[in-house]
């Protein structure tokens, strides 16, 4: 049963995560890029996961050590409470990332894959798209030191 609900979680992030790089333009996308519902069935996969193992879960985020975690994720639903936990952030943090990126004006064909690293390597993703996000702001400022949002009104 845990094996199936571990395969299920990404599949239940995963219609988000190809609106976002597969329908960037879409106005569906935004409306569901906003919100933080989408990882409520996400959520719900953990907590049933998490259930069985929550003395073990509690334990590992209580007082965390290397030997607590590792006792945690050695069991399947541990590890599949982890797993779904990931996925929820992840989207959260693709969504965050896929709206700043329209708001920068960031072309969705360099999106499309930033995206997909996030979803394989979400702290490698993160980094690539910040750095990306100062340049753009850096780019962008006017002469007279006044910050301009790309596509918005300057700000003194």
């Amino acid at each position: 049963m845990t094996g199936a609900l571990f395969e299920i979680t990404f599949m239940a992030a995963a219609p988000f995560w190809l609106l976002m790089i597969f329908a960037p333009r879409l106005s569906v996308t935004a409306r569901v890029a906003a919100s933080p519902l989408t990882v409520l069935p996400v959520l719900t996969l953990w907590a049933v996961m998490a259930a069985p193992v929550f003395p073990e879960l509690w334990a590992a985020v209580s007082s965390p050590d290397i030997d607590t975690f590792r006792d945690l994720v050695a069991l399947a639903n541990g590890a599949g409470a982890v797993w779904a936990q990931i996925i929820a952030w992840d989207l959260l943090l693709g969504q965050w990332m896929f709206l700043e990126s329209r708001r920068l004006g960031v072309s969705p064909l360099l999106m499309g894959p930033l995206l997909v690293l996030t979803i394989l390597l979400s702290p490698l993703g993160l980094l690539v798209f910040l750095a990306l996000r100062a340049a753009m702001r850096t780019g962008s400022r006017p002469a007279g030191g006044a910050y301009e949002r790309v596509g918005g009104p300057a700000n003194p």
